[in-house]
């Protein structure tokens, strides 16, 4: 007989917020660019445009674009970038035999990856007006390949791929119709994304209604459950970054201005992985910024579970409980939003929702 789960709550108080991440999704509204160009004599493979996806199509999106620069039998090849999609790629292409030197302005703890939520969630990557033809098959196949290399970093020490229980929660039906759409910040309306369908759904939690007496949360009157895969990015990253050495990759430290520069590199084959950086420096006036905010308490490695609740959604790491703000009116504030300062007052009003359902739970004995 199913039993209630017995659940640690979370310390969650202002006080305990040790850090704010800001970052920026890169949203490409045709869709990541996959396509190949050619500057001076240097061909150029572009990986960017991923939207919040890129550590979910990171091995899918490697592979297929590491495929095409093999297709030129290089010896040597550059990558540009050193976040999550540009340090998958370079692996991917030393696992392939080919001689790998990463250009970047910043080691990826620096970079725009290193501030995202990080839970397996691959979600839509373009415009339903802009999607370029036969976007869905792409999306699947990198979703499936991406599935497929995390395998076999689950189970490892530290980590670096980790499952938890996630329960969402509501005070209001699930199935209560949607509320109306809300109009963006700048005054947009609010986009239409390219629909993927159930294309995963063989590879997806399917969310459990939870009955009353299955509840473990008190207060709340509806409950779901489902499991979540996610990444402890120190743990993971550290794994990529050492696989990237061992295997002789080298980084030069060195930022772009202008496609132009590509041409003078001596690697002649290129993967181009700037993420949101391709707006500026390669003038991609199809990206569009989507600003994105996480709060992060001191760990609690007792805890672990993760929730959604009233458009908060928190989750325990290793190194450390992150709490973000989601939902129609965030989106709206962060629809073509550059901004990457921390706010305090946002960070702030996303751990008080955790706090106060916190507080609910019966207080334990000392």
């Amino acid at each position: 007989m199913a039993q209630r789960a017995q659940l640690i709550p979370i310390r969650a108080h202002a006080d305990r917020i040790y850090d704010i991440k800001c970052c920026i999704r890169p949203f490409r509204t045709k869709g990541p660019n996959l396509g190949v160009e050619q500057v001076g004599d240097a061909t150029v493979i572009h990986n960017y445009g991923h939207h919040g996806s890129g550590w979910c199509l990171s091995w899918g999106s490697a592979d297929m674009q590491v495929q095409k620069a093999m297709s030129f039998a290089p010896r040597k090849i550059a990558v540009v970038g050193s976040g999550v999609i540009g340090l998958t790629t370079a692996v991917c292409a030393l696992r392939a035999g080919m001689e790998v030197t990463i250009y970047t302005r910043e080691l990826l703890p620096r970079t725009r990856s290193y501030r995202a939520n990080g839970v397996w969630g691959p979600g839509t990557v373009a415009l339903a007006s802009e999607a370029q033809a036969g976007l869905g098959d792409i999306w699947e196949q990198m979703v499936r390949t991406s599935w497929k290399n995390f395998r076999p970093y689950m189970g490892m020490a530290g980590s670096p791929i980790a499952w938890s229980e996630h329960y969402e929660l509501s005070d209001t039906p699930f199935d209560a119709p949607p509320p109306a759409p809300i109009p963006m910040a700048n005054g947009d309306p609010a986009p239409v994304f390219y629909d993927m369908g159930n294309r995963i759904s063989d590879i997806t939690s399917i969310p459990e209604v939870l009955t009353p007496e299955l509840n473990p949360f008190p207060g709340v009157k509806y409950a779901r459950h489902s499991t979540k895969m996610f990444w402890n990015f120190s743990e993971y990253g550290h794994l990529l970054t050492t696989e990237f050495f061992a295997r002789g990759g080298k980084i030069v430290m060195r930022d772009f201005h202008a496609p132009s520069e590509l041409a003078h590199l001596p690697e002649k084959v290129i993967i181009n992985c700037p993420g949101y950086a391709a707006h500026d420096w390669w003038r991609d006036k199809s990206m569009i910024p989507i600003r994105g905010q996480t709060e992060w308490l001191i760990p609690q490695p007792e805890v672990n579970y993760g929730l959604t609740y009233r458009n908060v959604e928190t989750r325990s790491k290793s190194d450390g409980v992150m709490v973000i703000q989601i939902g129609p009116e965030m989106f709206a504030k962060s629809w073509k939003n550059s901004t990457e300062i921390p706010n305090r007052a946002e960070a702030e009003t996303a751990v008080k929702v955790v706090e106060e359902l916190m507080s609910r739970f019966p207080t334990r004995p000392a």
